[in-house]
């Protein structure tokens, strides 16, 4: 498998997210999972991704569609494609599989995952985290990473604009 492959090999669609699944329980790995649009990948993004990733065993990222991103952010964004950040995220060796889904929120991607550590950036509180009761229900656990200073999409946007 080239290199291209074994990148399109971790995102993943309908049949291949049930088979990944039922192979992750078979073999009782720890399902870690966490969401975003990362549209710029950042600093931030890679600190934060690597500590969720030593949660567990395999890290799975619901990335937000180009549609998801456009109704949260506006018309402006994404501004990479999902495809592109689908692949740079593939091209992290920490993350184990990429879904993207085009609900606002990733609710329903969570209850078919049923994963095992629901993880999200410090500016939730566990409790008010989407998928939150879905993962305590099961006995799972939810937390969150603290962000780094200084590194955000947004912010980094608005001092491109500036330049």
């Amino acid at each position: 498998m080239d290199s291209k492959d074994k990148l399109s090999a971790k995102i993943l669609s309908g049949k291949e997210v049930d088979y990944m699944l039922a192979r992750a329980r078979f073999q009782d790995k720890k399902i870690i999972f966490t969401n975003g649009c990362f549209d710029i990948l950042h600093r931030g993004h890679i600190e934060y991704l690597l500590q969720a990733s030593k949660m567990g065993n395999i890290l799975i990222i619901g990335l937000n569609s180009d549609l998801s991103v456009k109704n949260i952010k506006g018309n402006n964004r994404p501004i990479q494609d999902q495809e592109s950040r689908a692949r740079i995220l593939a091209s992290l060796s920490f993350v184990t599989y990429i879904i993207l889904f085009d609900e606002e929120t990733p609710l329903q991607l969570i209850q078919h995952i049923q994963p095992d550590i629901l993880v999200k950036g410090g500016d939730y509180k566990p409790e008010t985290i989407v998928g939150y009761d879905v993962v305590k229900k099961k006995g799972g656990k939810v937390t969150t990473i603290p962000f780094i200073k200084g590194f955000s999409t947004t912010g980094l946007i608005e001092k491109i604009l500036k330049l």
